[in-house]
């Protein structure tokens, strides 16, 4: 298991959304990004979690709703790496696979794109 404290961890988070392609994060509103140690069970087993309406559920969805988060977890992830560019890339998949959820993409689909 990798051992990285959390001010490093949000860092890489920061990096990895830096790298994603404009097309996936221009279209993001009213989404905030999240890290928090563990999911609420205490569990290892989640890596990240929409919590949100989809765009595709929205309906009247407006001004003045609180806003959606994405959530990475961060000793879940660290306990499936070995080295930080196993991090990189598993923070990296966990983003994309939240922000798909965030437009509507559900986990099936994500399959079928190789992305859960």
């Amino acid at each position: 298991m990798l051992d990285l404290d959390a001010d490093a961890f949000e860092a890489l988070v920061t990096d990895e959304l830096d790298e994603l392609p404009d097309e996936m994060v221009d279209g993001l509103d009213n989404v905030v990004f999240v890290v928090e140690d563990r999911p609420e069970d205490g569990s290892l087993d989640l890596l990240g979690l929409y919590d949100g309406v989809a765009l595709t559920e929205r309906g009247d969805y407006g001004f003045g709703e609180m806003p959606d988060r994405i959530i990475l977890y961060r000793e879940p992830l660290l306990s499936i790496c070995d080295d930080e560019q196993q991090l990189r890339d598993e923070i990296h998949v966990t983003l994309v696979h939240e922000i798909a959820h965030y437009y509507g993409i559900d986990d099936e689909r994500l399959h079928e794109l190789g992305w859960a």
